[in-house]
């Protein structure tokens, strides 16, 4: 019997969110997914200063009270970073504002202008700062600690975890599939099989498409989100850590493969800051890597 699903598709977190779900309720799901992530979106954004993210980034406490949202995204920043080796580092909001990402981008510069532009190629490291470590979650006492002058920086991260938390209280339906504006959590009862395609940063043209049914898949890139800075260098939001200044490393996106979101987010980000001669032991699930020549590689999973 086919199954008939029910949809969403709507403008949030600067892209596309879309929500799928079939089964008993699923009318009910869907709207109370978009009802979620669109309140999430306003609460964790960093372009209102009124959000929940911003205030507590601007509180100077040692220990600041939290929503548990915020307190299980703050747990994610510090899991990412030590899963990461310190590559994926949302400490570095500063250091994004002070390369030109300060509001929401209209009119990404083109990305083989970027690249013509790009300073040699290399791969980017960990910070010796390491500022992610100074940061804590009090479950008990619902607070997250860190050191005044640490902002977090939600990005890919907080869309990824969004999707798992979705996918938690889906995961009883027929099917699900949540895209949280490029953060992917497929799963549901059923194990139905869904096309995952692998779109080029260069060219209206799909490089790969995945079949799969559950997990989580998360796409990062340089190719949506450049710019040129104040001194007329090109500059996105992938930054190399231990510069603190955009990072090019011969991969300009890479797709990853992992059981949850967050795990994809931390591995895409990891695979393409690492660069060419590591990328691929960043993806254990599976995944799709872009170089900056126009070439890509299909990674299968080990």
């Amino acid at each position: 019997m086919q199954m008939t699903e029910v949809s969403a598709t709507f403008r949030c977190f600067g892209g596309t969110c879309a929500v799928l779900v079939s089964g008993d309720g699923a009318d009910d799901a869907v709207a109370e997914a978009r009802r979620r992530l669109l309140a999430w979106h306003d609460r964790f954004t960093r372009f209102e200063p009124t959000s929940e993210l911003s205030l507590l980034n601007a509180d100077e406490r040692p220990e600041v009270p939290v929503s548990p949202d915020m307190a299980r995204f703050a747990e994610a920043v510090v899991a990412t970073a030590a899963a990461s080796g310190g590559l994926v580092d949302a400490t570095l909001l500063g250091a994004v504002e002070s390369a030109g990402y300060r509001n929401d981008l209209r009119n990404p510069l083109p990305l083989a202008l970027a690249l013509r532009l790009a300073p040699p190629r290399g791969p980017a490291g960990p910070s010796a700062e390491a500022r992610w470590r100074a940061i804590a979650v009090n479950r008990d006492a619902g607070t997250v600690i860190k050191p005044p002058g640490i902002a977090l920086d939600s990005g890919g991260i907080v869309k990824g975890l969004f999707a798992d938390m979705l996918a938690e209280e889906l995961a009883a339906h027929e099917s699900f599939a949540i895209d949280c504006a490029g953060d992917l959590r497929l799963g549901g009862a059923a194990d139905l099989r869904r096309p995952v395609q692998v779109a080029s940063p260069f060219e209206d043209r799909i490089l790969h498409t995945f079949e799969l049914t559950s997990g989580g898949i998360a796409t990062s890139g340089i190719g949506r989100r450049s710019w040129l800075d104040a001194r007329g260098r090109p500059a996105h939001h992938l930054l190399d850590p231990s510069t603190g200044r955009p990072a090019f490393t011969g991969i300009v996106q890479v797709t990853a493969l992992a059981p949850t979101a967050v795990e994809a987010e931390m591995r895409s980000k990891s695979s393409l800051l690492s660069g060419r001669a590591s990328a691929a032991q960043w993806l254990p699930h599976g995944g799709a890597v872009v170089l900056d020549d126009g070439t890509h590689e299909v990674v299968d999973a080990s």
